[in-house]
């Protein structure tokens, strides 16, 4: 397995590493894309693939009488995000889990947001992985996509070939996926390379 390979599920010292990197590396992304998301004080947020669980960490901070839930598939990552939000999980304000979006662990209508920093690209099937966080959603309720890669340029296409398994979209592709979700009102924002989409049930 190539060191790469960590970016979909990070496992052993290889995956450790990963991890950190990418709280470090995707950091700039992820507050560029959260300008477009304006959860309420008390929101319950749930963030898929949550990775080494720095968003996680700034969603508590805009959500200071909120709640957050973060699920990953890699325990690795798992570990990494109850690190990070040690102090968060200890006030009963966060969980972290591992689990699949293929069959959220939670009942329906449960949170108001539902976030997905640098992971839809590992998701194994988008339509019906897009119809379960519309099931966990509240009415009204916002998903958010971000993406460092908006399938717009050849550069793109080395890391589809690198990483096994991964798929990056375009704009038009997440939106068609939404649509058959049942979501609506769905933005979309670009900046460099970057994609923010959000969509509401």
């Amino acid at each position: 397995m190539s060191f790469f390979e960590n970016t979909r599920k990070p496992v052993g010292l290889g995956g450790k590493i990963m991890v950190a990197m990418m709280n470090f590396g995707h950091s700039a992304m992820a507050e560029w894309g959260l300008r477009f998301l304006q959860p309420a004080q008390d929101a319950m947020v749930l963030d898929c693939g949550c990775g080494g669980g720095a968003n996680i960490k700034t969603l508590l901070k805009l959500c200071p009488k909120g709640r957050v839930q973060g699920i990953d598939y890699s325990a690795v990552s798992v570990e990494k995000a109850r690190k990070v939000n040690a102090r968060a999980i200890a006030a009963g304000r966060c969980n972290v889990q591992q689990a699949s979006v293929t069959e959220l662990p939670f009942e329906a209508e449960q949170f108001d947001v539902v976030t997905a920093f640098e992971t839809v690209y590992f998701w194994p099937e988008l339509a019906q992985n897009f119809r379960e966080v519309y099931r966990v959603l509240k009415p009204g309720g916002v998903f958010f996509i971000c993406n460092e890669a908006n399938g717009e340029t050849t550069k793109d296409d080395k890391w589809t070939q690198i990483i096994d398994g991964m798929t990056i979209y375009k704009d038009s592709q997440l939106k068609a996926f939404l649509e058959q979700a049942s979501f609506q009102n769905i933005q979309i924002h670009k900046r460099k390379n970057w994609l923010c989409v959000t969509a509401q049930k």
